[in-house]
């Protein structure tokens, strides 16, 4: 028996990284996984023969239009949501004086409006018991130079996270937030991270992680279960930081 048996669950940035990670997780535990993604060549591999996924949906959360199609098509194939992971994210990284606007928009328009949006398009699907994660990280917390626009927006990730907790209480929806620190995905090269600077970045994870690692998108998928699954029945309004303890030093 699965922690998701009959639980139907759509996640944002689905496609690769943490998503997929969590998406072949969910699967693995029972659930119905739909995954949505603005890189149609990996959801077109994720949808390969053999794959767990139910559905896989082209969606670029920035565009309102697009969450307003993966909502319709969701509520007709599967009429609910109990499960919503907004995950999908990204960045361009740069130094403070060398930020464009609209490098600033392309991660504002992604991370904070597209959450936004995100769950308020698809909460209305979710009935009671159902659970909301939100994607947040430890660059909200503890940033690092080169990120200041995308720590801002994690940072109100978390402040949406406290605000949709309030709004969806009432109807019986928990939301929490995870807070991945160093993780090892490709999305640091997606964003344009060179190699040089993906080295440091894992040196300075060996140095400053208290256990002495980076972390991989599985350590944050397993997070994730555990929101979305009853044994999370009484927790909502919680930043989980997964971060090997970054956060508490």
């Amino acid at each position: 028996m699965g922690m998701l048996d009959g639980k139907i669950a759509v996640i944002t940035g689905g496609a690769a990284g943490i998503g997929l990670a969590t998406a072949k997780l969910f699967a693995s535990e029972g659930a119905t996984v739909v995954i949505a993604d603005y890189d149609q060549t990996a959801l077109a591999t994720c949808m390969t023969p053999g794959s767990r996924f139910a559905d896989a949906i082209y969606c670029d959360i920035s565009k309102v239009a697009d969450l307003d199609a993966l909502r319709d098509r969701v509520k007709a194939a599967y009429g609910r949501v109990d499960v919503l992971f907004a995950n999908a994210g990204s960045a361009k990284p740069n130094l403070i004086e060398k930020t464009s606007e609209a490098d600033f928009d392309f991660t504002a328009d992604i991370n904070f409006k597209g959450t936004f949006f995100t769950v308020q398009k698809l909460a209305p699907l979710m009935p009671p018991g159902s659970s909301v994660i939100l994607n947040t990280s430890i660059q909200g917390a503890k940033p690092v130079p080169g990120l200041a626009v995308y720590g801002a927006t994690k940072a109100a990730i978390r402040a949406l996270a406290k605000s949709f907790m309030i709004e969806l209480s009432d109807r019986g929806i928990r939301t929490n937030a995870v807070a991945p620190g160093f993780i090892n995905t490709d999305l640091r090269r997606h964003v344009g991270l060179s190699e040089e600077l993906i080295l440091a970045d894992d040196l300075r994870a060996q140095t400053q992680v208290p256990l002495k690692r980076i972390g991989e998108p599985h350590d944050i998928a397993q997070a994730v279960l555990f929101l979305a699954s009853d044994g999370a029945s009484y927790i909502t309004g919680v930043e989980l930081f997964v971060d090997g303890g970054t956060a508490q030093i």
